[in-house]
């Protein structure tokens, strides 16, 4: 039976939204928020050859830059002052995340509220800072180094132009870093998933028009284009429905008396999502094996052993080896992050703290063994979606030449980030619908006796 709060989102319309006005404010600032994000991403870096990085990134377009480039929705192709984007930042909550359930002191955080939050967020920051600044100075140097038929990639290299690049990059960064914070706090949806997410689909356009162009040219049949269009609707929906897909474990709650009242045996369920990693291990595993080509692309052949172009060479995308180490490291940083995330023996200390068992299971290690068995079985099935999710547009790139851009872990992106926002858009929908009713039975209950006070005086 649905609850009520579904029965209400249900009979949600348009005449709803046009009412909440609170809700449009908030649209309105996201939208604006991310069109400044991608009028940055065509402001350039200071003393940088914008056609001498073209040319790199079509040299380069199979390797860890090209990967980048489409997160940050071509600014890295640019080199524009949101190069780095905020992958930084990403990079770094990661970091937190996983000490945080190494390192006892870390771990304390999490458990004190918000002030504990408060300061895991100011060390994500400055850790962001660090990552920035190494990054950012990486590119510079490695900036001064590029040369495509002559020229440089730098007007005028020297110490000026690195620490005005350096400058650059890192503010452009904590600028998104906090551009996001304010779409998360003031709009609507996750500020720093929305930025990733408009960086991929500013690019789709242009993604959807070579797939058009390669079935006009005659490179591909209509009847092929016609196939993949269907197909990705496929894969989208297959997509939406095992991002939404959980286990839902009951939890039974035992009755209480206090004095000569009955408290407590109430039921409720533990949801454990199928895809407890996300988009993550797709990352990971693709930075990871994109390293040799990306290094055989910079060396251009020039000074490098004879292994490491054959291993650039096996490791190009759509080679058997690639896709073999690409699945087996998307099952292991599957498993990796799923198990630093989800600890089964505090969850059970937890819930027998507060007086909750899983019925048929007894509390404690018992039913940590219980919680660990459910979370490996829906961490395989989770893990063999993801394989299965990126390794077929795999295929379909390096057969049939379809864009880039249709990979999927942008598309895993895309619908992951739709449906979280989506959610806040319904939950605020709903919050606006109670509280009018709300205000409408005060209305009336302030209306009532005013009225027989009144008559009373009259």
């Amino acid at each position: 039976m649905a609850s009520a709060a579904e029965q209400l989102a249900a009979n949600l319309n348009m005449s709803s939204f046009a009412k909440a006005t609170e809700l449009k404010k908030r649209i309105w600032f996201t939208l604006g928020a991310l069109i400044i994000y991608r009028l940055g991403t065509y402001i350039p870096v200071p003393g940088v050859d914008a056609t001498v990085m073209g040319q790199l990134l079509a040299q380069n377009q199979g390797g860890i830059i090209g990967m980048f480039d489409m997160f940050t929705g071509g600014a890295l192709g640019r080199m524009t002052v949101f190069a780095l984007n905020i992958m930084p930042y990403i990079s770094a909550s990661i970091i937190v995340q996983l000490l945080s359930t190494a390192l006892p002191s870390l771990e304390a955080l999490k458990k004190e509220g918000d002030q504990g939050r408060k300061k895991l967020n100011a060390y994500t920051r400055y850790l962001t800072v660090l990552i920035a600044l190494f990054q950012a100075y990486g590119i510079a140097m490695g900036l001064e180094n590029i040369t495509s038929h002559g020229a440089s990639a730098v007007v005028n290299p020297g110490p000026f132009f690195i620490l005005s690049c350096v400058v650059t990059l890192v503010g452009g960064t904590m600028f998104l870093m906090w551009l996001g914070e304010q779409i998360t706090s003031r709009g609507v949806g996750n500020g720093i998933s929305l930025i990733i997410f408009a960086g991929i689909v500013a690019n789709l356009p242009h993604a959807l028009a070579s797939l058009f162009q390669l079935g006009y040219t005659g490179a591909l049949s209509p009847f092929f284009v016609l196939l993949f269009l269907v197909l990705a609707a496929a894969t989208i929906a297959f997509i939406v429905f095992m991002e939404q897909a959980q286990r839902r474990v009951v939890i039974q709650y035992p009755k209480r008396q206090v004095g000569s009242r009955m408290f407590g045996g109430d039921s409720t369920h533990m949801p454990l999502k199928v895809n407890t990693a996300g988009v993550i291990p797709p990352i990971f595993a693709s930075s990871v094996l994109l390293i040799p080509v990306t290094i055989s692309g910079f060396m251009n052949g020039k000074g490098m052993p004879g292994w490491l172009s054959t291993l650039g060479q096996e490791f190009g995308q759509g080679q058997p080896l690639y896709m073999l180490f690409y699945a087996a490291m998307i099952l292991f940083f599957s498993y990796f992050y799923a198990a630093v995330t989800f600890n089964p023996e505090e969850t059970a200390e937890n819930l027998r703290k507060q007086g909750g068992f899983v019925p048929g299971i007894r509390p404690g290690s018992n039913t940590a063994r219980y919680f660990d068995r459910i979370l490996s079985r829906l961490t395989t099935i989770g893990a063999l979606y993801l394989v299965a999710v990126c390794l077929l547009p795999q295929i379909l790139i390096s057969r049939y030449n379809v864009p880039f851009y249709f990979g999927g872990t942008s598309l895993i992106i895309i619908v992951s980030v739709t449906i979280d926002t989506m959610t806040q858009v319904q939950s605020h929908l709903v919050a606006h619908r109670y509280q009018g009713l709300i205000r409408k039975q005060r209305g009336r209950g302030n209306g009532r006796p005013e009225q027989g006070r009144g008559g009373r005086r009259r």
